[in-house]
């Protein structure tokens, strides 16, 4: 929950003692009164909440949250909260599957249209809802990006409670994929005939209300038994989400260093700026993506080894997604209902 005036106060000399720069949020002063980036006099959007098909339940959440009025980054984080507390899901949050170390790091990064300000955590360590503490330091230091034990350090300093976020079903996971490397493997390499559990799984959360606000945030688990200190494109404002009250907001699963190469997020609201729908914004930065792969990450027909979602919503509500291959969903909910729709695709599987 947001903190009040008083509770920032008393807080401010644990955050300037651990060597961060705090700042009241921008909501408190008076002259803040004025809106950024107001809508059009008469301007009516639809509300929407997109998301990743992992999202399925946190789109209703977050758009629930709209119609009663909650700003439309809380209602997205309140709707990735639902995985990243959920232990189960091995690819975010609580339960994540770990690194080659059995360390579980997270990243998360979130934008608020309104006040053009972003927060960003990475190799976080501890706290599950690493979308949280993103939101954190968007609204209480001068940064935009903590890493690391600093994070770490940071998260503890605004309250949230540190906890072992490696679960029995995860470690076991993990044990069994220690246990298959030997000398001539890489990190990630491993008979396809092993049944070996793999995930680049992350969820995306995009937003809009009525007014034509939005908010977005993406957080991770990141790329399964990955190099202690890897960061994939999740915490990377551009990347893997990115959100411009003006226009719309975009986020991405999948291959985070395929994102982070082309700031894919960026640029599918960039062609929306130019006025594609978003759905061939979408396809159109997957084009992107796919020039510039790595040639061994090509196969057969240049087509990529490998597969990303981009997920997308307009300031006035509209939205789509698209993935390189066929079969993808997406999560979406608007007056019609939370449900999943069939993603757009470049190449048929």
């Amino acid at each position: 929950m947001p903190l009040s005036r008083r509770e920032f106060l008393e807080r401010s000399a644990i955050l300037s003692a651990a060597g961060f720069v705090p700042r009241l949020p921008e909501a408190w002063p008076a002259e803040s009164s004025a809106v950024p980036f107001p809508a059009p006099a008469g301007f009516r959007g639809r509300p929407c909440v997109v998301s990743s098909s992992n999202g399925i339940r946190g789109v209703k959440v977050a758009y629930d949250q709209l119609l009663a009025g909650e700003d439309p980054l809380d209602a997205a984080i309140a709707g990735v909260n639902i995985q990243e507390l959920d232990p189960d899901d091995q690819s975010v949050g609580l339960g994540g599957l770990p690194n080659e170390e059995g360390v579980v790091q997270l990243d998360a990064s979130c934008m608020h249209g309104p006040t053009r300000r972003a927060g960003s955590v990475a190799c976080i360590e501890g706290i599950a809802t690493p979308s949280l503490v993103a939101k954190a330091v968007m609204d209480y230091t001068d940064h935009v990006m903590l890493v690391g034990e600093g994070a770490s350090r940071f998260a503890r300093a605004m309250g949230f409670k540190a906890q072992n976020l490696l679960t029995e079903k995860s470690r076991q996971d993990w044990m069994r994929w220690k246990s298959r490397l030997n000398a001539n493997d890489a990190w990630l390499d491993h008979d396809d005939d092993i049944k070996i559990k793999f995930t680049t799984g992350t969820i995306n959360m995009n937003a809009v209300n009525a007014n034509g606000d939005l908010g977005s945030v993406t957080t991770t688990s990141g790329m399964a038994w990955k190099v202690p200190g890897r960061i994939g494109d999740s915490p990377i404002v551009g990347a893997g989400q990115y959100c411009d009250n003006t226009v719309g907001a975009a986020g991405s699963t999948g291959r985070g260093e395929a994102n982070i190469k082309t700031c894919a997020s960026f640029l599918i609201v960039e062609f929306m700026r130019q006025g594609m729908a978003p759905q061939q914004a979408c396809l159109k930065t997957l084009e992107r993506v796919v020039a510039m792969t790595e040639a061994r990450l090509l196969g057969p027909g240049g087509r990529p080894r490998f597969d990303l979602e981009f997920y997308a919503v307009t300031k006035s509500g509209d939205f789509g997604g698209a993935t390189l291959y066929s079969g993808g969903k997406f999560a979406v909910c608007d007056e019609r209902g939370a449900r999943l729709e069939e993603a757009a695709y470049l190449y048929r599987r």
